[in-house]
């Protein structure tokens, strides 16, 4: 298989769980939810191109969406595996439906948290590349602890912050360890702007698909319907009392939802049951 290895960590027994990061973080952003399932799942924390320990691989050559997806499925061959679950948060989650896209025999299922099938308007899409491409050569100038500061406190992330102080400076240690090149080169490379529209796909992602989305992250609630519509097998999940992050912010509320996902998904029937679903933070 073409592609490269990416940078992962294994943990746990049992079928197999890849899981991939948001813009700025790294495999480390998805510990806690690794560690809720690695007693039933073995998880695969990888670090995306731009990010963690993966820092090189995105400034080589002519490296796109498409490459990325590439090296993804390669990682999971590597790793051992010809097929996983997926579960991927933001630009984890526009990555993991690449993937099921460009190597659909990689793919199981698929959980996506706060995720989308591209822009496909060509006007609105070239706007997000220009804007994309300034906030990169931002984030170049202000260096990357600055810029983790400004990108936490962005509206969509307010509700982390009811995690408490500690939880809110452990996500930003994580951050800042990136590199500021490398995220900008990520941001050029692998944002919304730049990833090819794979809505005219969708119809042949033939898996089951849980949709998450936080019931305060309204811009994403009506993505995920959307894509649901879109998608054969597919239904949402919206999470009371979070946000964009609401993996993060409601934790078990989101382990509860993608067990019982997991559970149907892997039930030996000829057809899994999905269903609109809205899910309440205990």
């Amino acid at each position: 298989m073409s592609g490269r290895t990416l940078h992962f960590e294994r943990h746990g027994r049992g079928p197999t769980l890849v899981l991939l990061h948001g813009f700025t973080g790294t495999g480390q952003s998805m510990a806690e939810v690794a560690q809720s399932l690695e007693r039933a799942y073995e998880t695969l924390s990888l670090d995306l191109p731009g990010h963690g320990h993966s820092t090189d691989v995105v400034g080589t050559g002519a490296y796109g969406f498409d490459e990325c997806v590439d090296d993804l499925a390669a990682t999971l061959e590597f790793a051992g595996h010809r097929q996983a679950h997926w579960l991927g948060y933001s630009m984890g989650a526009r990555l993991a439906l690449g993937c099921a896209v460009r190597h659909p025999g990689s793919v199981a299922s698929l959980v996506l948290v706060g995720g989308r099938a591209g822009i496909a308007d060509p006007i609105e899409r070239a706007m997000r590349c220009s804007g994309d491409e300034a906030l990169a050569a931002h984030i170049e100038d202000v260096g990357v602890e600055a810029f983790v500061d400004e990108w936490l406190s962005q509206p969509m992330f307010a509700s982390l912050r009811q995690r408490g102080a500690r939880f809110v400076a452990e996500q930003r240690r994580q951050r800042v360890g990136n590199s500021a090149q490398a995220l900008a080169a990520s941001l050029r490379r692998l944002g919304p702007g730049a990833q090819p529209p794979l809505f005219d796909a969708l119809p042949s992602v033939d898996v089951p698909v849980l949709l998450v989305a936080g019931a305060l992250d309204r811009k994403f609630i009506s993505l995920a319907h959307d894509l649901a519509g879109r998608l054969p097998h597919a239904e949402v999940c919206e999470l009371a009392d979070a946000g964009h992050a609401a993996h993060l912010e409601q934790p078990e509320a989101f382990v509860h939802a993608v067990q019982d996902f997991l559970r149907r998904a892997t039930a030996p029937a000829t057809s899994v049951h999905l269903r609109s679903v809205q899910e309440t933070a205990s």
